[in-house]
């Protein structure tokens, strides 16, 4: 059954793009059931009762609540020059799990801002992808102090290797609570910018012996946090 998202569900039609995507695209009819989500944990089962393509209405039929989880994942990352690999990005960790993805602009940035509309919208697809019914925060690009001074996880993480970093993400993750993980820029961290962090209750982890790309590494990161939570 096709999931849609519906900021408010006590207005009772879909938004414009939501319409077109219903009667236009999937071809649904008066009379066919459809879920909703206000992306704020609400789900609910309704029925179509009207086929505009700019305003399809539906009657809802049902509503819970579904808890938000019992950990968060917060990923701040570092945007790549190439925004197509930031897009692929946002799919596939709002698909594994995370709460919040935040863009920050370090000393060695490629990309001085990102298309925050158009990831957004990735994000709303990607929830409905995956059938959740939290839609995850996708925070615009924040120069890398501002972004240290807003950091409010109990357990934050800096993907950072060098000969002093053994220790892995996933071995260093507790159970429960919130984590930010930190990932650079292609050129990396400064030094300044390392020690900044672990000024600011930042922990060096590493993401293993293999050289990752930046996009890379923030998937890699996010599925060790959730990991860490669902197999122990």
């Amino acid at each position: 059954m096709a999931l849609f998202y519906q900021p408010d569900l006590t207005i009772p039609y879909l938004t414009p793009e939501e319409s077109h995507h219903a009667i236009r695209v999937l071809r649904l009819r008066t009379g066919d059931s459809i879920e909703l989500t206000d992306g704020k944990g609400a789900l609910a089962s309704a029925i179509l009762t009207s086929t505009d393509e700019r305003k399809a209405g539906f009657s809802l039929k049902s509503t819970q609540q579904i808890p938000g989880r019992s950990y968060r994942v917060h990923l701040a990352i570092a945007p790549t020059k190439n925004i197509d690999r930031m897009e692929w990005l946002v799919e596939k960790v709002i698909e594994i799990g995370v709460e919040r993805i935040t863009f920050v602009r370090c000393k060695t940035s490629e990309r001085p801002s990102v298309p925050l509309d158009r990831l957004q919208k990735l994000a709303i697809s990607a929830m409905k992808q995956s059938k959740q019914a939290w839609l995850p925060e996708v925070v615009d690009m924040m120069p890398f102090k501002d972004f240290l001074l807003s950091v409010k996880e109990d357990h934050r993480y800096i993907a950072y290797v060098d000969d002093s970093n053994p220790d892995h993400l996933f071995s260093v993750a507790n159970p429960g609570g919130s984590y930010v993980v930190l990932i650079g820029p292609e050129g990396d961290f400064t030094s300044e910018e390392l020690a900044m962090a672990l000024a600011n209750g930042f922990r060096k982890v590493s993401l293993g012996p293999n050289r990752l790309r930046t996009e890379t590494a923030g998937v890699y990161g996010v599925t060790a946090l959730n990991l860490a939570n669902i197999s122990r």
